[in-house]
């Protein structure tokens, strides 16, 4: 008796499980070099302000008696990375971790112009299957990366082995509008300006298409809270900003 392949979503599609890594790593392929920019098109810069209340939320410190050691997953170009060293003066050391080495390339060109180049460092890694020493982290950071990841539970376990007893989880991800009139404006902006806005900038509407429609698959806020503890993290919260379009989740592993 042949077994029933396991399915998962690709945007509003149904595709095997095995295949949607695939899928998204094609996407990141295909803009990989307009990435930062196409968020800044799409936000109006606003995603800047998100990542910076994260890496506030963060708080990473200036100083003490070991490393203060962070792994910024699906962090492909390093945004999230740069601000991090950065508001630690150079303290924090950063790891950068992204499935999709095109991304991987973007942040490491990147990063030799930066303040603290030797502060971070670049490597290809499935969130799935992290290929770090559990309890080596004091941080674990994701922005608008979780989503894309096809077994999310597994990684929220992986990231929860992987941080020290002390550690945090923040994870900022797209979710759903919940103020009334702006949902009906963000969503006719999703639909009928990010795709073709996509089409000029990277010559592809496709990858925009996708990732509009898997905005719409992710969990509720409450429910990828419900996520997190499961995996074991405690005192998880979460955080709507922009009337709900992001939303900033937080745990600690205790």
């Amino acid at each position: 008796m042949t077994q029933k392949r396991e399915t998962t979503h690709f945007g509003e599609r149904t595709v095997a499980l095995e295949d949607k890594q695939g899928l998204v790593d094609k996407v990141f392929h295909d803009v990989a070099d307009r990435y930062d920019l196409m968020n800044d098109l799409m936000s109006g810069g606003v995603h800047r302000l998100w990542k910076d209340a994260l890496v506030a939320d963060l708080a990473p410190p200036r100083n003490g008696t070991r490393p203060y050691r962070v792994l910024d997953m699906a962090g492909g170009t390093g945004d999230i990375a740069e601000r991090i060293v950065n508001v630690s003066l150079g303290y924090a050391q950063v790891v950068v971790s992204d499935i999709n080495p095109d991304m991987l390339r973007v942040g490491a060109e990147r990063a030799r112009h930066w303040r603290y180049p030797d502060q971070v460092s670049f490597v290809e890694a499935n969130a799935e299957e992290l290929p770090f020493e559990s309890g080596s982290f004091d941080a674990y950071t994701i922005a608008f990366g979780i989503r894309n990841v096809p077994r999310i539970r597994k990684a929220l376990d992986e990231a929860h082995r992987v941080l020290r007893r002390g550690g945090r989880i923040l994870v900022l991800e797209f979710s759903r509008v919940d103020v009334p009139g702006l949902e009906a404006l963000y969503r006719g902006f999703s639909d009928r300006v990010i795709p073709p806005l996509g089409r000029i900038v990277t010559g592809d509407a496709q990858p925009y298409q996708y990732l509009v429609e898997s905005i719409r698959k992710f969990p509720e806020p409450a429910q990828f809270s419900s996520m997190l503890a499961g995996a074991g993290f405690k005192r998880v919260k979460h955080t709507a900003y922009s009337g709900n379009i992001a939303t900033l989740f937080s745990g600690w592993k205790l």
